[in-house]
């Protein structure tokens, strides 16, 4: 989708028009006739958020009617799912172009809007042979934003769209060593420092997790450190942002069913996340230090693949008890959280993770499973503006009781425990190496990467996380006063 901020005259404008119409006006303010706004009145007294269609051959108005007495992240969530439902009619009318106004409405609202615009037109289309339909041109009424603003606004979606083009890309064509060239060209776009690990390099840093995850594959693994320091840096010690990289999951030797295997291309989409929320708070400038670090492999069950009981000598130290090759996730990202706490010293680590089928069946798909270890602070202000975006946040406790779980006879610790409490125990494993550190943990399993289309989000990869994260840095200065 294109964009244009350009002046607006609902009246007069000539081409589709889509009107949003928040708080009661007076009627000499809509682009109506009088039989005409008769007829909205009556659909807006039956229910206020709906959409009105008007046929004004050569073109189309759409009056987009909200209530702007609701909550304002509850009112402008409903924006965003009334923008998917006007995609799906202007489609049907062939309407791909269109200016966008509106009276009773504030800035927030509009933007929330084409965010939900933006987010439904997307779809995978890379493969097919015949290009479904997008909207093209959207032309916004400039009175409701100043340029800065609204392309700050437009940098944070092309992000969203690129982290859901590579997580929907199958392993054939986006291996771990591809990933890290695609980054590794994007940060040297946006000045963003980028080191690669190769394998040798890897096993110079004795990363006994990533490594034996990678044995049972052909592919290399890689290792990306990519780190955003601006001079104006709000934080003295870096936010740490740590992501599972795992380009295909088979399961390892613990091979899955193969309903289960379905998707499983998804399985980087925490890596794809914390790239793309960096790569965001470059793109706009925001004054926050951050590090992304991303271990990349694919799971396979071949050569000399790691084996239940093996035992792991992880970049830390830790000896791993092996229980499931299907929990290597966490094995990969435990390398990554200890290389962070050795080499970076962060203020707080967050990582994110399609990690557990637990957390789906806890709180299936309509939120982010969230732990938490000595970051009070952090958590409550990520939970606050996961909130606002809508990107919402479910706690699990995180009680010593649980580090009896995976207490291992023959190891430090094994790498999963019992199937009670599954999604609770991997975040207390990925604990253990964030040490002292303020940690936090996002389980996205059920987040990530939709099977069945919902609202905004259609079928595939979802950029779930990216807004959250994006506006937890917008505002993370509060956590330094």
């Amino acid at each position: 989708m294109n964009y244009e901020l350009t002046q607006i005259s609902p009246k007069t404008y000539e081409g589709n028009l889509i009107f949003l119409l928040g708080g009661d006006v007076a009627e000499r303010n809509l682009p109506l006739g009088k039989k005409e706004a008769e007829l909205l009145r009556e659909r807006r007294a039956e229910k206020k958020d709906c959409i009105v269609r008007f046929d004004r051959l050569p073109y189309y108005t759409y009056i987009v009617s909200f209530d702007s007495e609701k909550p304002a992240a509850e009112c402008q969530e409903l924006l965003r799912r009334s923008a998917d439902a006007l995609r799906n009619m202007m489609i049907a009318d062939k309407a791909t172009d269109a200016g966008l106004s509106g009276e009773g409405v504030i800035p927030e609202e509009m933007i929330a809007f084409i965010e939900g615009l933006t987010l439904s037109d997307y779809s995978f289309d890379r493969y097919k042979t015949k290009q479904p339909e997008h909207i093209g041109t959207l032309a916004v009424d400039s009175r409701f934003f100043a340029t800065d603003e609204f392309e700050s606004n437009c940098k944070l979606w092309n992000r969203i769209f690129w982290c859901r083009e590579w997580v929907n890309l199958p392993v054939q064509d986006l291996k771990a060593a591809q990933f890290a060239d695609e980054l590794a060209s994007i940060a040297s776009d946006l000045g963003v420092s980028c080191t690669v690990f190769n394998k040798r390099q890897i096993e110079s840093l004795r990363m006994g997790g990533l490594l034996a995850v990678n044995r049972g594959s052909v592919d290399e693994p890689r290792f990306v450190v990519l780190e955003y320091k601006p001079a104006n840096a709000v934080n003295s010690k870096p936010l740490a942002l740590v992501g599972k990289g795992i380009m295909y999951d088979t399961g390892g030797l613990n091979i899955k069913p193969d309903d289960y295997m379905q998707e499983m291309k998804s399985d980087m989409a925490g890596a794809a996340t914390m790239a793309s929320a960096l790569f965001a708070a470059a793109d706009n400038e925001l004054p926050v230090h951050v590090v992304a670090l991303l271990p990349m492999t694919d799971n396979r069950p071949g050569f000399n693949a790691y084996a239940a009981d093996d035992i792991l000598s992880m970049y830390d130290g830790t000896t791993v008890e092996v229980i499931n090759t299907d929990a290597e996730g966490r094995l990969i990202l435990a390398d990554a959280i200890a290389y962070a706490v050795k080499n970076y010293d962060p203020e707080l680590i967050i990582d994110a993770a399609t990690l557990t089928g637990a957390a789906v069946r806890a709180i299936s798909t309509f939120g982010i499973a969230a732990m938490q270890q000595n970051a009070d602070n952090p958590y409550n202000l990520l939970n606050i503006v996961g909130n606002q975006v809508y990107e919402r946040l479910v706690q699990f406790p995180f009680w010593k009781e649980y580090d009896e779980l995976i207490k291992s006879e023959v190891a430090d610790i094994k790498n999963c425990g019992i199937a009670q409490a599954g999604t609770i125990t991997a975040g207390k494993f990925l604990a253990h190496f964030a040490k002292e550190v303020p940690y936090i943990h996002l389980d996205i399993a059920g987040v990530a990467y939709f099977s069945k289309k919902q609202h905004y989000y259609n079928v595939g990869a979802s950029g779930y996380g990216i807004r959250l994260l994006y506006a937890f840095m917008q505002t993370y200065d509060l956590l330094n006063k």
